[in-house]
């Protein structure tokens, strides 16, 4: 028989007191079970392991890894159960260091929502940057060129040709690709894929992103000021774990979301985007 199966089965802890207001989760366990839906179903529906569920609803917040992502957890679990978490977060912060998060580890973070690690394939946004630059150095080159076809036409015509005092060539020096998308790269890629640049502007938060394919090209943490872009010629999926401290940029334009500290979000973007919402 799987953990939590049977809610008719379970019962919520006694209290001591008619008037004694239960903890966060207690409450949580009690509008889970009122709402008729096991621990198997709400860990589906949010994407929280059951085991951290069992251990917030018996108040126990450490495999959270952390005050911020205790609160995030809470919110998303009080939403699945269709519960204020406004009055479950200010409870939790009255009785977890009035509010100020505790400093956390940096892994493991958000354990909740990692993504198992898979074998990475070639990196086609660095090779398809280094064919932009190839392709822009060739175009320069052949306009310089035919420049000089030009200067030598006019030579033979009759022209005088002007000697300039010094006339030593000047050796060109071969045009080196960058090892990662700079924003002049990205805005001259081609219209018919998605650039999705993330930053982590007001904190440090785990990151994951996904091609159309499933693929994985990034599974880690952005520390605060660091930048992560994404391409791909149809789609990207992303799964921020702490929404509030990122900045998003889809096809060169930011997204304005009011997106809160701990929150968990996931994004799906597309070559159309964000004019299409």
């Amino acid at each position: 028989m799987s953990i939590g199966n049977s809610p008719e089965d379970e019962r919520p802890f006694e209290d001591v007191s008619e008037e004694a207001r239960p903890s966060v989760g207690r409450a949580l366990q009690q509008a889970r079970i009122a709402a008729g839906l096991t621990v198997d179903d709400v860990s589906t529906a949010t994407r929280v392991r059951i085991a951290i569920v069992h251990a917030i609803e018996a108040d126990d917040f450490t495999p959270c890894g952390g005050d911020v992502y205790a609160r995030g957890h809470i919110r998303t679990l009080a939403k699945a159960v269709d519960l204020d978490p406004a009055p479950l977060i200010a409870q939790f912060e009255a009785e977890h260091g009035g509010g100020r998060p505790a400093p956390t580890p940096a892994a493991p973070l958000f354990e909740a929502e990692r993504i198992r690690p898979e074998r990475r394939g070639p990196n086609w946004t660095a090779a398809m940057v280094a064919a932009i630059v190839v392709v822009i150095g060739f175009v320069g080159f052949t306009m310089v060129k035919g420049d000089d076809d030009g200067g030598k036409a006019n030579v033979a015509d009759g022209a005088t040709p002007t000697k300039s005092p010094s006339s030593t060539p000047k050796s060109e020096k071969p045009v080196v690709p960058e090892p990662e998308p700079s924003d002049s790269a990205i805005a001259a890629a081609p219209q018919d894929k998605v650039t999705v640049r993330v930053t982590a502007a007001d904190g440090r938060s785990w990151i994951s992103a996904k091609d159309h394919s499933g693929r994985l090209l990034f599974d880690g943490l952005l520390k605060q000021g660091d930048s992560k872009t994404f391409q791909d010629s149809s789609k990207i999926n992303l799964v921020l774990g702490d929404a509030g401290a990122i900045d998003l940029f889809v096809n060169g334009k930011k997204i304005e979301d009011d997106w809160q500290p701990g929150a968990v979000e996931r994004l799906t973007y597309t070559k159309g985007d964000p004019q299409a919402g």
